[in-house]
């Protein structure tokens, strides 16, 4: 239970009004059912003519005796009065209703009491959702290459699905059935001290037997909710890569696969199902033997003219017991969803207390422009901690000029351009802009300053409009259509139903690559950053659509950004670049002019072994 208390001082503190609201109609629904309960012991005594003592009424205010027996005796007078007046049946009917009244009212406090945790419940799951979703979105691309997508779609639909069913559904039975319980207790404390301690005798094994099946269950829902991620993850897979199961007629494979991982998320969800599907009539039954052996003992008392209470009153503490035993029962059932819920928090806790090693600077440097130049000083740099992928790497980008990035695949060039915007940090070394450490200044300074178009185009189920416009804020019309324009894609937007306002599709899915790629180029253009990364924009583009992009690249050189280019395609990149930097196994194995280079294209050919 500390897991769970401590889940609650996580995410509870700013819902507390509803707690109090709630306390407060539990208590009330409490003592209406202890008092309508009580109504019980007279309409007994008036059915079969128990009571035949003569009540005098005692003013409240009378010194020796205390509350307890003042009201209790002048109850019975006012009843013995109504008798003698009215006569027992009109007075049987009168209690009666008062009794459907009591019970109106507590029926009404006990919904208004479940209706006031409706806004905790699900604003702590919005809370949790919105946390994994913000974790997720500054967590660095490190943390996603050890992780699987279809992993964490499942903890955020999921787990948190669970943490809500489980978790915030057992706290409304956590608040109100302690209090119903306590107040149960103190009444039947009241009603008969000594059978009400022999009941507590009793109970502490049916707690135990509880105890020990929600203990196992909780292992086997982390079992259950890891093998839900697998069925995810393998989903995901088989969405992003439908294209090649088709096309190497893996249908069937892909199925066995999927199936698979679905009968096993099927046995270990059977397993939970069946252990929590025993809370209900084990808990039903201990109730039961709880009632059996309580009315065993105390009906031998008062059959034995030892008791200490009277039959009428011995009844109402059996209802008075009865009904605690609803509460401990929704106490059990807590007690086996709430492992279930804890089980899923610690696979989104996995998530929320993921660290981050890019760190924000405590005083971070103001950063807002480039003005003279980008250096890449004595870079190193491991995803691992021991294969080194950069080695020593000096290089340095004066403003306004164009570099090309060429070497074979694997030697380090898009690895190189990623440290810029600090998707990872660098081990050893520096990467200064105007003399600054970027690691000085904040993350959203210097991202604002870097443009990126990459090999695969990242875009989203939106408009064009929103697409070209993402991350530029109030971005106008003019605005966007100028961007457009200089990346050659307003003409087939145009050519589109709603023009600006056509939905692309899931991922630019209704576009064609190279369509795909202007619309990158646009939001790049759009942006306006000093500094503009190409990481092999134009990889897998026919050769129309490749020489078209190559002018729009020769179109941005001429706005004086300073531009790193990705590429493998070197006659390509090095006609339109100022400097070209070959790389080989990590290293920089040679930098030099991009024109006296293309004049030797045997020396090219040899670093980069074509």
């Amino acid at each position: 239970m500390k897991e769970f208390f401590r889940l609650l001082r996580r995410f509870v503190p700013p819902y507390k009004k509803y707690l109090i609201w709630a306390l407060f109609l539990n208590l009330l629904s409490a003592i209406l059912n202890i008092f309508s309960f009580a109504l019980i012991i007279p309409i007994l005594q008036i059915l079969f003519k128990m009571d035949t003592k003569t009540y005098e009424f005692i003013p409240w205010d009378a010194a020796g005796i205390n509350m307890k027996d003042i009201a209790v005796n002048n109850f019975y007078y006012y009843v013995t009065e109504m008798i003698a007046s009215q006569g027992g049946s009109l007075t049987l009917l009168i209690l009666g209703v008062f009794l459907a009244v009591m019970t109106l009212l507590k029926a009404f406090s006990y919904f208004a009491s479940s209706a006031v945790m409706i806004p905790l419940r699900t604003g702590v799951v919005r809370d949790i959702r919105a946390q994994v979703y913000n974790k997720v979105l500054h967590l660095p691309l490190s943390f996603f290459s050890e992780e699987r997508k279809g992993d964490i779609i499942a903890r955020m639909s999921g787990d948190v699905t669970e943490v809500e069913t489980s978790v915030t559904s057992s706290l409304d039975m956590l608040i109100k059935n302690p209090i119903l319980i306590i107040a149960y207790f103190g009444t039947l404390i009241a009603i008969s001290w000594q059978l009400t301690l022999f009941t507590l005798l009793v109970l502490p094994g049916m707690g135990w037997v509880m105890g020990t099946v929600g203990k196992k269950l909780k292992r086997q829902s982390l079992d259950a909710q890891a093998k839900w991620s697998d069925t995810m993850s393998q989903l995901e897979e088989t969405l992003g890569g439908l294209r090649i199961i088709k096309a190497f007629i893996a249908e069937n494979k892909m199925m066995e696969r999927f199936n698979k991982c679905s009968n096993e998320y099927r046995d270990a969800i059977n397993r939970v199902a069946t252990r929590q599907a025993l809370a209900h009539p084990m808990s039903e039954f201990l109730g039961t033997c709880v009632i059996v052996i309580v009315l065993w003992f105390g009906g031998t008392l008062i059959l034995s003219n030892s008791a200490t209470i009277d039959a009428p009153s011995f009844i109402y503490y059996l209802v008075i017991l009865y009904s605690v035993i609803n509460p401990l029962k929704e106490f059990s059932k807590a007690g086996y969803n709430i492992p279930k819920g804890l089980a899923s928090m610690e696979r989104i806790d996995k998530i929320l207390f993921a660290e981050n090693p890019i760190k924000e600077p405590a005083l971070p440097k103001p950063l807002s422009s480039l003005n003279d130049k980008v250096e890449f000083k004595d870079i190193s740099f491991s995803y691992d901690g021991s294969r080194q992928v950069l080695k020593h790497i000096n290089l340095t980008v004066p403003k306004g000029k164009t570099i090309a990035l060429v070497g074979q695949s694997g030697s380090g060039k898009s690895t190189l351009v990623d440290l810029l915007p600090r998707y990872h940090d660098v081990q050893s070394g520096k990467i200064l802009i105007d003399g600054l450490d970027i690691k000085d200044a904040r993350i959203a300074d210097l991202r604002g300053l870097i443009g990126n178009v990459n090999q695969e185009a990242i875009l989203f189920n939106d408009t064009f409009f929103n697409n070209i416009a993402f991350g530029v804020e109030n971005a106008t019309m003019e605005q966007v259509v100028e961007a457009a324009k200089i990346a050659n894609a307003h003409d087939f937007i145009m050519d589109t139903e709603k023009g600006y306002d056509t939905n692309i599709g899931d991922r630019g899915g209704k576009l064609s690559g190279g369509q795909r790629q202007r619309i990158s180029i646009a939001r790049a253009i759009l942006k306006n950053p000093p500094i503009l990364i190409l990481d092999e924009a134009t990889e897998g583009l026919a050769p129309l659509v490749v020489a078209e992009i190559w002018r729009v690249i020769a179109q941005i050189r001429q706005t004086g950004i300073s531009t790193l280019i990705v590429d493998r395609d070197y006659k390509k990149v090095l006609a339109h670049t100022d400097k070209a930097v070959v790389m080989e196994k990590g290293r920089l194995a040679l930098q030099a002019q991009s024109a006296d280079l293309l004049q030797q294209p045997e020396k090219l050919s040899a670093l980069l072994g074509v």
